[in-house]
């Protein structure tokens, strides 16, 4: 396979949402029971660290940073989003995203990245690990999903300027 990783932009919304929605339809990837508009994701996500995988027109998977608070003492902390089209998933884009957001946001002074899993989607958590993610701990019954609550693991990564 043959794709780059580009930044996001606008008119990437479209196959973005998509796989956005895939990773809802599996019940492991987040709370969310729908993806936002265009305009609410927006404006939830860090403007700099936005990154797609893209085999000419067709976008295989997306990172993207949000950051955890407005309080500027966690201005160089934020929470990773990454999903990876499920037609494209154990090729190793997920690896090239995840690398290339860190590279990303070191370069736009995060320092800490974290990022909330569902127990149940191990490959995220083997991914993150991978990429020099350490588990921090469990949030245990943290929000209630159809009606069940659900454990996230929390994972951080702390990039060298320390």
């Amino acid at each position: 396979m043959n794709y780059q990783i580009k930044e996001m932009i606008d008119s990437d919304w479209d196959q973005v949402k998509t796989i956005y929605l895939e990773g809802i339809a599996t019940g492991h990837a987040t709370f969310e029971t729908d993806a936002p508009s265009w305009k609410s994701w927006n404006e939830s996500h860090s403007k700099t660290c936005r990154l797609i995988a893209k085999d000419g027109n067709k976008t295989l998977g997306w990172a993207a940073l949000s950051p955890v608070s407005g309080r500027c003492v966690y201005a160089g902390v934020a929470d990773v989003s990454i999903y990876i089209s499920q037609s494209y998933k154990g090729q190793g884009i997920g690896t090239d995203l995840l690398r290339s957001i860190i590279e990303l946001s070191e370069k736009e002074g995060f320092w800490t990245l974290q990022s909330g899993i569902f127990p149940e989607n191990t490959s995220s958590i083997i991914l993150h690990k991978k990429a020099g993610f350490r588990e921090v701990g469990i949030r245990e019954r943290l929000g209630k999903m159809n009606g069940v609550w659900r454990d996230v693991v929390l994972l951080e990564r702390r990039n060298g300027i320390l």
